[in-house]
């Protein structure tokens, strides 16, 4: 059969469509599936969109990862009233994707154990980049501390929910 398509041009428009699938996919479960902490001062948005910007990262890569991640969750916030918070979810969560995806690449070992550090490392991320954007946003240096809960438990939930998951996906694939 011949094709009007080179293998480069598919391998490429398979990556823009699996983007796209995963940015969507990281905006309809933050946008949707979300709870919101009644913690001081801003509180803390418990979400479930890290659970597709994870599996994008453990199983399509660095790349995938942070543009889901980035343009998913930076799409929620303009759409959410979070339009300040845009910029900085930006960049936040695409380094998170980046870095989740790149431990996955990069790390020897036992691949549940590498992507649990993936997600202990999107944690870390995750809990200084809003706290110092808090601080930036806020100017206050305390009240940033009660949106630390809320990051905790969206990265935690969503790790206990794709380290498993993305083993399985791969031994299928």
């Amino acid at each position: 059969m011949n094709s009007t398509f080179s293998t480069t041009e598919s391998t490429k428009t398979k990556a823009i469509v699996i983007s796209a699938l995963f940015i969507a996919l990281t905006f309809v479960a933050t946008m949707f599936i979300n709870l919101r902490l009644p913690i001081m001062g801003n509180g803390g948005l418990i979400h479930l969109g890290n659970v597709p910007l994870f599996i994008a990262a453990l199983v399509y890569g660095k790349r995938t990862g942070a543009i889901a991640g980035a343009f998913g969750m930076g799409l929620f916030d303009i759409v959410s009233g979070w339009a300040l918070w845009s910029p900085f979810t930006f960049v936040i969560v695409g380094t998170m994707g980046f870095v989740v995806g790149l431990i996955a690449e990069k790390v020897p070992g036992k691949r549940v154990l590498v992507y649990s550090l993936a997600v202990v490392a999107a944690l870390v991320i995750k809990v200084v980049g809003y706290y110092f954007t808090e601080v930036i946003l806020y100017g206050n240096w305390i009240q940033p501390f009660g949106s630390i809960p809320g990051n905790i438990m969206q990265v935690v939930i969503a790790g206990i929910i794709v380290v498993p998951l993305v083993g399985r996906l791969k031994k299928r694939g």
